[in-house]
């Protein structure tokens, strides 16, 4: 499935460039130890912009719950109906959610509480690479 390129800025940029080395890392809020996904610019939890730092991850999560699109709003998606969407929880913390097609599985049959892992594809417009899970097991 064509992925949108992302535009990313600055402070989300390092997350950007790991997926380019097929590294996932997420935002570490030192003060109190919080993982998040996606970057953001504070912790939400404390509050903190000073103490927040790229921390790499497993790769690995499991399935949380999926849908399957039929009706996608987005051009560049729509040539791929249906396409799965599935939500992703991240291993060390599974209030970290990632969303995935799910490359290589059968439209709506996603196994709920599968085990995936992170890998990434290519955007064709400029070669930035996205992150993807692929169910393993």
């Amino acid at each position: 499935m064509p992925k949108q390129s992302p535009v990313p800025d600055d402070w989300e940029k390092p997350f950007w460039d790991a997926c380019n080395e097929d590294r996932l890392v997420v935002q570490n809020c030192r003060l109190c130890q919080r993982l998040q996904h996606p970057p953001q610019r504070a912790c939400p939890q404390c509050g903190s912009a000073d103490f927040l730092e790229w921390k790499p991850v497993s790769g690995r999560g499991t399935i949380y719950t999926y849908a399957v699109v039929y009706d996608s709003p987005i051009r560049e998606l729509q040539a791929d109906q249906p396409y799965n969407c599935a939500v992703v929880q991240l291993e060390e913390d599974p209030g970290v959610l990632f969303y995935s097609s799910l490359p290589g599985s059968p439209v709506d049959n996603v196994p709920i509480g599968a085990k995936v892992q992170f890998t990434t594809e290519v955007t064709p417009a400029t070669g930035q690479k996205v992150p993807e899970w692929r169910v393993v097991g």
